[in-house]
């Protein structure tokens, strides 16, 4: 146990020196509230009792956007890094391949591509650290990351000529440089992360952080056409 403490505390580390050049909305107070999410969401759903499942799901958090690759030019580099961290720290052979598949297919992205909804990640480690790195893109916080990441990109706020991308795909949704706006990506992607929640715990947190965005978005709107 002192051991893995310790380890959690290298991935901590780990965590605040690679991301320390991102930009607010991805940077490491993204992944600590993660963290601290996912290990809420996994007492919630009974896995208190099994200390490797919190393990795994805390590592899992904690590596889970270390080399993200809207910061960098590989497209996958974040289960390389994770490897290297947890071969370095001996964690044993069954919780880094556990940790790995988490990381390797709890991205929107691999939803969109079909990936992340297989059969191989309908685990409850898996649902909870998905769940919670979701639950932090909406609501008031996601709100505030949604804009932030936007301005570090001179990203419009909102261009009624621009309209959101029905039929997204992987590689429209990871090429960077696209010509979208802030505001179309709450309806890309975080309105629909609601419905795409895996854990009955992820699932009630989600509808209050929904409701909110529903809310921001209404008023938005009749603010930017001078109704409200």
């Amino acid at each position: 146990m002192a051991k893995m403490s310790e380890t959690m505390r290298n991935a901590e580390k780990l965590v605040e020196s690679a991301m320390k050049g991102n930009d607010a909305s991805h940077d490491a107070a993204h992944v600590f509230r993660v963290r601290d999410l996912a290990l809420s969401l996994a007492r919630e759903e009974g896995l208190s009792a099994s200390p490797n499942s919190m393990e795994i799901v805390e590592l899992a958090a904690l590596l889970h956007d270390i080399g993200d690759y809207k910061y960098t030019k590989s497209s996958s580099p974040e289960e390389k890094i994770a490897e290297e961290f947890l071969e370095s720290e001996g964690v044993d052979e069954f919780k880094k391949s556990k940790i790995l598949s988490i990381i390797k297919g709890m991205g929107f992205k691999e939803e969109i591509e079909g990936h992340g909804d297989s059969k191989k990640h309908r685990d409850v480690e898996f649902g909870v650290v998905q769940d919670a790195d979701r639950l932090d893109a909406i609501g008031a916080i996601g709100i505030a990351r949604c804009f932030t990441f936007g301005g570090s990109r001179n990203t419009a706020l909102y261009n009624p000529k621009i309209m959101p991308r029905s039929d997204l795909c992987k590689e429209q949704y990871m090429k960077k440089g696209e010509k979208t706006t802030s505001l179309n990506h709450f309806h890309e992607k975080l309105l629909k992360l609601k419905g795409l929640m895996k854990t009955e715990a992820g699932k009630r947190r989600a509808e209050r952080r929904h409701k909110f965005m529903e809310d921001f978005l209404q008023e938005f709107y009749e603010e930017w056409d001078g109704r409200a």
